[in-house]
């Protein structure tokens, strides 16, 4: 028995070329014709976060929603350092904001 398949072009060319295409097969029940729906599956892009600023233990970066600070520090230092550290690194993120601010608005 032969049946005719109706099959985008390409659907047509992803098989030609021998890669798995997805979808769904359904006979339109008032015509009669059979129909591969091939599924629209897309990758999702993302932009990359933006650098703003590079501090010495850290960095400082922003994204289409968030802006994103990162600070890593050895396990050696005594925690006095290491809270110093982190005013130290939030003032550089404060003072990098207002900064990227400022040029943008200019």
């Amino acid at each position: 028995m032969r049946k005719l398949v109706f099959i985008e072009e390409e659907v047509l060319v992803r098989l030609m070329e021998g890669k798995h295409v997805e979808g769904s097969l359904f006979r339109d029940k008032w015509t009669g014709i059979i129909t591969f729906n091939a599924y629209k599956r897309l990758l999702k892009k993302r932009a990359k976060d933006v650098l703003i600023k590079k501090t010495p233990w850290g960095w400082l970066k922003g994204s289409a929603t968030r802006h994103k600070r990162y600070t890593s520090m050895p396990n050696e230092l005594t925690l006095e350092e290491q809270l110093e550290i982190m005013d130290q690194e939030n003032e550089m993120a404060k003072r990098a904001l207002i900064e990227s601010y400022i040029i943008e608005c200019v």
